[in-house]
């Protein structure tokens, strides 16, 4: 795969079922390493559905990113603009929701790609800080975005069905920049 062969754009409302099932199944490859249970499923699907997915593509401060390979969608970025949270400094920020790569298309560069797309986009709409939470079991997660340049600002609950999981916060101040293309 060369880095022609990936194109990445915007998302729009017809995009939601690709969408739903891309992060849906990413999701279960990292959450479910135990094995699928009724918590995982009902997250999934409140998260994942379809009718989940359009209303986030409709928030006007989202912003979703889509790389796809000879038509087929491989991964996805979600940033939301304006999004603050209490370990981030203060100023123009923005959050990176979900960065989700299929399996198959893992360390091949896409996730690196199109992290660069998400911090761009973020930067050239104004933000000065893109920051992220990752699970602290998935491992890969944390030492990519800390090989990234992101830097761990402390801990923050991810709460569902009355479970709370770890997860570190981390940040990253932008450059100016136009997105990438």
């Amino acid at each position: 795969m060369t880095p022609t062969d990936v194109v990445f754009r915007p998302a729009d409302e017809a995009d939601a079922p690709c969408l739903s099932a891309l992060a849906t199944q990413v999701f279960f490859e990292t959450y479910a390493t135990s094995g699928i249970r009724m918590a995982l499923v009902r997250e999934a699907e409140s998260q994942f559905a379809v009718p989940a997915v359009v209303e986030r593509l409709r928030r006007p401060e989202g912003r979703t990113t889509l790389a796809e390979r000879d038509g087929h969608l491989i991964a996805f970025a979600e940033v939301v603009l304006g999004a603050p949270h209490p370990l981030v400094p203060q100023g123009e920020v923005a959050e990176l929701t979900r960065l989700y790569v299929q399996s198959p298309f893992v360390r091949r560069g896409i996730g690196h790609r199109l992290l660069r797309h998400a911090e761009a986009l973020a930067s050239a709409e104004g933000a000065s800080t893109l920051w992220l939470t990752a699970w602290v079991g998935n491992a890969r997660t944390l030492s990519f975005y800390a090989s990234q340049g992101y830097e761990p600002l402390g801990s923050t609950p991810y709460t569902f069905e009355g479970e709370v999981f770890e997860n570190t916060l981390f940040a990253k101040a932008l450059t100016p920049m136009q997105p990438a293309q």
